[in-house]
């Protein structure tokens, strides 16, 4: 078993420990915020395959929901920043109307990571304010990347 060396700077009174909470609270002040994501699929496989790579990636998944329904519950009780979308979900509703619901009620907008991605879903979907569609199949590399860019453009717009 290999351990893992962890240096730390020792802290003193005086001049240098107040150098070290100046960079401490500027490093703070620019950390980005976790990533808080909702995966609302209906095929459990894909669902816990994303869930893993997202973590992975250092994303905090706060849930996964089968249904429109189950989504509009996890996002109330949850706050992520943005929703993993799929279109096709159990239930009498679909990811659409997931995404528009939790656009307008909590202002959590959507990843769509469908098959089902023509031109009539898309425009459906304009009122959710989509941050990006990847198109399933999808490689773990095209997921990471899609959602990090969809963060990045909400802290960019928060700023």
């Amino acid at each position: 078993m290999q351990s893992e060396l962890v240096f730390q700077p020792i802290r003193k009174p005086g001049f240098l420990s107040s150098v070290f909470a100046a960079d401490d609270r500027m490093a703070t002040q620019h950390a980005s915020p976790k990533i808080r994501v909702l995966i609302v699929e209906d095929d459990y496989l894909a669902a816990s395959e994303a869930e893993a790579v997202l973590n992975e990636a250092g994303v905090d998944v706060i849930g996964i929901a089968s249904s429109a329904d189950e989504a509009v519950r996890l996002a109330k009780a949850e706050r992520p920043s943005l929703a993993l979308m799929d279109i096709r979900l159990t239930g009498a509703r679909d990811g659409v109307d997931a995404a528009i619901e939790l656009f307008r009620e909590y202002g959590v907008r959507s990843v769509f990571a469908t098959a089902h991605h023509d031109a009539f879903i898309r425009s459906r979907a304009q009122p959710a304010a989509p941050l990006g569609w990847l198109a399933k199949p999808y490689t773990t590399n095209a997921l990471v990347s899609v959602v990090k860019s969809a963060a990045a453009e909400l802290n960019k717009k928060s700023s």
